[in-house]
């Protein structure tokens, strides 16, 4: 996704979408990379998103490149739990779910961009980067939508005790509160489901593999 930033959001949400982003993202050969870019964001955001996002910061620079791949394929691709894609959460395997995914892509092409060929539009860390640098008003209208999603995924990642909870909190903290009552009916009942003529999750998206090329 090419990048024509517009827009005059908060610059501080902005920060903690584009740092969230880069944190949520598969720990590939650019990780340390990333992470500099992290730290280099979080000396402009000094409030409590920004001490959140320093946690997960710090739980990744503390783990080998194998075991960081490890954590992320367990925590993101194989659990429906944790998924990082949105209109799962929405959606679940229904037909529904590829209307919805085109809503963002639509948005994305509104914006003057192409939707990224390596990842689904509704991948949270995509949206962030969305909404950080290419139209802040758009990427934050499709975050808000998908609200309760954003809260289930971080209460779910809390309860796990994964490091990727504050970062998500952090993403949390720049939205409208969400309903508890909408977020604590989606995590007891869990995505809609829709099983004939449809391929299972897993399949959907495949999970990436520890060591595998960039």
């Amino acid at each position: 996704m090419s990048r024509r930033t517009r827009g005059r959001e908060p610059l501080q949400d902005r920060l903690t979408w584009q740092a969230a982003s880069l944190l949520l993202a598969y720990p590939d050969a650019q990780q340390t990379e990333r992470l500099d870019t992290v730290d280099a964001l979080l000396g402009h955001l000094l409030d409590a998103r920004g001490a959140a996002l320093r946690r997960t910061a710090a739980a990744l620079r503390e783990r080998d490149f194998m075991s960081a791949q490890r954590d992320y394929v367990e925590t993101f691709d194989l659990s429906r739990r944790h998924t990082l894609l949105l209109t799962f959460w929405t959606a679940g395997d229904t037909r529904n779910r590829g209307v919805q995914m085109l809503a963002f892509a639509q948005a994305y092409r509104a914006a003057g961009v192409e939707p990224p060929a390596a990842e689904a539009p509704d991948h949270l860390p995509v949206v962030l980067e969305f909404a950080a640098t290419v139209d802040p008003q758009a990427g934050r209208r499709l975050l808000t939508e998908h609200r309760v999603p954003i809260d289930v995924l971080r209460r779910s990642l809390a309860e796990a005790g994964s490091a990727y909870a504050d970062a998500v909190a952090a993403v949390s903290a720049t939205l409208p509160a969400a309903g508890q009552d909408a977020v604590t009916r989606l995590m007891s009942a869990g995505p809609p489901s829709e099983a004939v003529g449809l391929q299972p999750f897993q399949l959907t998206v495949p999970p990436r593999r520890v060591g595998e090329g960039v």
